[in-house]
C-alpha cells in the first residue's frame, strides 16, 4: 500500500481505491456472499478483503482480475460509476479522497446495505405481476412524500383476474 507520499507524511486512501473497494463491496452484497466465501476463492483472509472494500489497500491488475472473476464481472465493472472528479485525472493527479469535503459528496444509495438488501428481497418474488405491483407501490409511496400527487396505477397491470 502507497500510504506514504515522498515526504513521509501519511495520506489517506486515494479516492479510486476507495470507489473499486465500494465497487467490491457492492457486488459481493448483491451476490450474498460473506468477506470469508469472496477471501477463501481468492486466496486472502476476510480482514484483507475488509481492507479492499474500505479502499486501505490497493488491489492488483491481477488481483483485480480474480475478483472479477469470483464476482462474475468484467474488471471494468470496478470502474463503473466513477465519480467525474476521478475520471479526467487518469490516475495521475495527487487528489485524495480526504481532500473534498464531505459536504460534496453525493450519498451513493447503491453502497447502502439498505439498498442492497432490498433489492435482493424484491429480486427473490418469482411472480412477476407481485413485482410489478410492489414496485408501483413503491412509486406512490415516493411520489406521495415528494410531495407530487401519485398517478392511478394501471388496472390491467394489478388486476389479479388478468393472468
Amino acid at each position: 500500500m502507497d500510504s506514504m507520499e515522498a515526504g513521509g507524511e501519511a495520506q489517506g486512501p486515494d479516492a479510486v481505491d476507495i470507489h473499486v473497494g465500494k465497487r467490491v463491496r457492492h457486488r459481493r452484497t448483491l451476490m450474498g456472499i460473506t468477506q470469508t466465501q469472496l477471501g477463501q476463492s481468492v486466496g486472502l483472509t476476510f480482514q484483507q478483503i475488509q481492507k479492499y472494500e474500505k479502499g486501505a489497500n490497493r488491489v492488483s491488475a491481477s488481483k483485480l482480475w480474480e475478483f472479477g472473476r469470483a464476482l462474475d464481472v468484467p474488471v471494468s465493472f470496478f470502474f463503473d460509476d466513477m465519480p467525474d472528479g476521478l475520471r479526467g485525472r487518469g490516475g495521475l493527479a495527487p487528489d485524495r479522497a480526504d481532500s473534498a469535503p464531505a459536504d460534496d459528496r453525493e450519498p451513493d444509495l447503491m453502497v447502502k446495505r439498505e439498498t442492497l438488501e432490498l433489492m435482493k428481497a424484491y429480486h427473490r418474488i418469482a411472480d412477476p405481476l407481485l413485482r410489478k405491483r410492489l414496485h408501483d407501490t413503491f412509486e406512490a409511496i415516493a411520489k406521495a412524500c415528494s410531495g407530487t400527487k401519485a398517478e392511478k396505477p394501471d388496472e390491467q397491470a394489478i388486476d389479479p383476474d388478468a393472468e
